[in-house]
């Protein structure tokens, strides 16, 4: 065997660097599910089914194409001769074949890319690592754009994207005249509620599915989630269908409703893609292009084209630079000193704040939700309670099925739990129980008051807002984003400055 090429479980790409050369008489692909990839953290039943089966439709699909493909399959029970990591795996097949090199396109996991790396140096089979193309701009074109840089701000990156790859541009102008229409895509949906909006197309599990699933109830019983509603996009021609779905029926509402929350409605105008592309089932610059085409027939506002957009060309490619030009320090950013553990009813769903049961809830049965219920219920939580960013890190990384290290700490660290001190976000994201009360109905029906800052019916959101800012005063003072709410928290009188301490500490020692 001339060579083996390493297909990692989040690079089911047909158009992978790594088949640029790739011989069927003398090469084979070589993928494992090993438990390592579902215990280093305590992943959710619906992520850990995502990949496996996703990995075997992508398995069969290279041995339609007259591929060999060495392929591990984990048993419903552990045997005493299983490999227990990628590692051990890959050691255990590389003596049985004896490739003369081993070829794996980047990984999307530090971790992983180092244990490949040792791998190879103890085995002694040289390992050859190649440009992952999915993405549209590559680490070392990152690095460049960010050298010299006092401030590595999306907002500067995704405009240098959007010249690079000419999208949505006038020349050398954004189309429309500006760069950014965040502004029209704040609307809540005010007390009637969203309009019937079509339910999104899913994928009722194939027989290969149906096994997985079987599979990841056995094994993997012990681990949080649901699998009675699967129906994820989990082979490419899946995932155009999604794409086609989201911009006949949602693309033209979702920046207008972008930030909206709704209880009892999961996926509200979302796309429901994070989880192919991460895969990289699906592409960026297909789904860039046809969503732009969207535009230019008129059939959707170019704020919502725009916005979303922005979370591909912008976003995605953002924090996946961020975290390869970061890491390994990144991950253990804590510049807030928070230490806490994260409350049980990040497991459970079980909390008597609607918000935050609603958001939990959908969590732990459909292994999703959207970018403000992360951000701004989920997260937000965590970050006022005080929690240790590496352990909201591992608990998004188990539960989301779209979660893939470089995208989703980057986002957790520096973007929801301001670990990171301002390197990705200039200010933290907090904010009282009104601004749920304002994007969201979850408010009506809870015991808690978001205009009540302590006692029995104060909201928690509220009162731990209160106390973060004088716990942090010093820090955030010198803010000019936060000034004026750094203002407001001093204004408050010294027996009204204890009362909300007092009463946070009865907050935390309750989510304990």
């Amino acid at each position: 065997m001339r060579s083996l090429l390493i297909v990692l479980g989040d690079q089911l790409d047909r158009d992978s660097a790594g088949f640029d050369d790739f011989d069927p008489e003398r090469d084979a692909v070589w993928m494992a599910e090993v438990v390592e990839e579902s215990t280093h953290v305590w992943s959710a039943q619906q992520r850990i089914a995502v990949f496996l089966s996703a990995m075997r439709h992508f398995r069969d699909e290279q041995r339609v194409l007259g591929r060999t493909v060495l392929y591990r399959e984990l048993a419903p029970t552990a045997g005493p001769e299983e490999p227990t990591s990628l590692a051990q795996a890959l050691a255990e097949d590389v003596a049985t074949h004896r490739p003369g090199r081993l070829v794996v396109v980047e990984p999307g996991d530090w971790r992983v890319r180092a244990a490949l790396k040792s791998a190879a140096a103890e085995i002694a089979v040289p390992l050859e690592i190649r440009t992952d193309r999915h993405h549209l701009c590559q680490v070392e074109e990152f690095a460049a754009h960010a050298q010299g840089r006092k401030q590595l701000r999306m907002e500067h990156f995704y405009r240098w994207m959007r010249r690079r790859h000419g999208v949505l541009m006038d020349g050398d102008s954004p189309v429309g005249g500006t760069w950014n229409l965040d502004s029209e895509n704040r609307s809540a949906f005010g007390r009637a509620g969203p309009a019937m909006i079509p339910e999104p197309v899913v994928f009722p599990p194939d027989q290969l599915t149906g096994n997985v699933l079987a599979l990841v109830r056995s094994r993997f019983a012990d681990h949080p989630g649901d699998l009675t509603d699967f129906s994820w996009p989990l082979t490419p021609a899946q995932a155009q269908r999604a794409l086609t779905d989201f911009i006949e029926h949602r693309l033209a509402d979702f920046g207008r409703y972008q930030d909206a929350m709704w209880l009892g409605e999961p996926w509200l105008y979302h796309s429901r893609l994070s989880v192919a592309l991460n895969l990289k089932l699906l592409s960026p610059r297909a789904v860039i292009s046809e969503v732009e085409q969207a535009w230019q027939r008129g059939d959707v506002p170019l704020a919502s084209a725009e916005g979303f957009i922005r979370q591909v060309i912008g976003w995605r490619e953002y924090v996946r630079g961020l975290y390869w030009t970061r890491m390994p320090e990144y991950a253990e950013a804590n510049a807030l000193g928070a230490t806490r553990s994260l409350p049980d009813s990040f497991w459970t769903g079980r909390t008597p704040m609607v918000c935050l049961a609603d958001a939990l809830g959908q969590t732990l049965r459909l292994g999703y939700a959207h970018h403000i219920q992360r951000l701004m219920v989920t997260g937000l939580f965590a970050q006022l309670l005080g929690v240790s960013p590496r352990s909201v890190h591992e608990w998004y990384l188990a539960v989301y099925v779209d979660a893939v290290e470089w995208v989703e700490l980057p986002n957790v660290i520096g973007m929801s739990q301001y670990a990171d001190g301002g390197i990705m976000a200039s200010k933290p994201y907090i904010a009282t129980g009104k601004y749920i009360a304002r994007m969201s109905n979850a408010c009506r029906s809870c015991p808690f008051d978001p205009a009540v800052r302590v006692g029995p019916t104060a909201c928690p959101f509220t009162t731990l807002y209160w106390d973060f800012l004088l716990e942090h005063d010093e820090r955030l003072g010198g803010n000019p984003r936060m000034s004026m709410q750094v203002r407001n928290a001093r204004r408050l009188s010294a027996d009204e400055a204890s009362e909300i301490r007092a009463w946070a500490a009865e907050v935390r020692a309750e989510h304990g």
